[in-house]
């Protein structure tokens, strides 16, 4: 159910260059899922819409969750100010999350670029709680060079192949260089990250004949559905609207990569 609630901050760290983990103890927590989102409002008045984040993970006890974000505008330079004890207006839970049941007893990649990858580790942990394991779930993540934020998070949950651009870590390129160095395959795939990495996805999964999940959050500005800055063209007429088009925030983020064109 989406509501609005005051929230409180229970800690906060940089934990690479403008990037920052928080974790914000709300009632949100209790009905989130992986692949949802949360909105953290600013606390200028004169910002009426909130910033979308995607959940990075949910506490054990579901009291508290977690997000990893960049510094991107006025809004997130605002959060990284936060600290233990702070109050912050939060909306959630939002989206529809990732179809979590379509990974069970199968082989899956979990797919990350940049900020992309924080969904993948409260995807990692409910994937392994529900296969009864770490076994078959693969996460193949990019970044640009060796500050590979969340690594040892994903690794309690995961097997991890990491890809850096300037091949400080892991495969030298992108996530597709680390599949095919590693010679890794799988069932179901399971992404978020930037445009150009969720276009290479999406022709891998249609040359492989995988079906494949993206999440689409990138492109989100207000996620509430008002500043409708977050259209996809899609494969089906939209029931409401009568046109081949999708609000990513409302109808998503997460699409199956078939029925979007990106």
């Amino acid at each position: 159910m989406k509501q609005k609630v005051d929230s409180i901050v229970v800690s906060q760290k940089e934990i690479a260059p403008a990037i920052f983990d928080l974790w914000i103890e709300t009632v949100i927590a209790r009905d989130a899922k992986p692949g949802q989102f949360i909105g953290v409002f600013p606390e200028n008045k004169s910002t009426l819409l909130p910033r979308p984040i995607s959940i990075c993970e949910v506490s054990e006890d579901r009291k508290s969750l977690r997000i990893v974000y960049r510094i991107a505008g006025q809004g997130t330079a605002e959060f990284s100010k936060l600290t233990a004890g702070d109050h912050v207006q939060v909306m959630g839970t939002l989206g529809n999350g990732f179809p979590v049941e379509e990974g069970k007893g199968k082989k899956v990649f979990l797919m990350g670029g940049g900020i992309g990858i924080p969904p993948m580790l409260q995807l990692a942990k409910t994937l392994n709680e529900q296969n009864g394991g770490k076994a078959g779930i693969q996460t193949v993540v990019g970044y640009r060079d060796d500050k590979t934020f969340l690594k040892e998070d994903l690794e309690r949950y995961s097997e991890v192949y990491i890809a850096t651009e300037d091949g400080s870590v892991g495969t030298k390129g992108n996530i597709m260089d680390a599949v095919r160095e590693n010679g890794i395959s799988a069932d179901v795939i399971f992404a978020c990250g930037p445009m150009p990495m969720l276009r290479a996805i999406k022709k891998f999964a249609e040359e492989t004949n995988i079906p494949a999940y993206i999440s689409l959050e990138e492109h989100m500005a207000c996620g509430v559905g008002a500043c409708l800055g977050c259209v996809v063209k899609t494969k089906e007429v939209d029931h409401h609207s009568h046109v081949n088009n999708a609000r990513i925030c409302t109808d998503g983020p997460v699409f199956e990569a078939k029925e979007v064109e990106i």
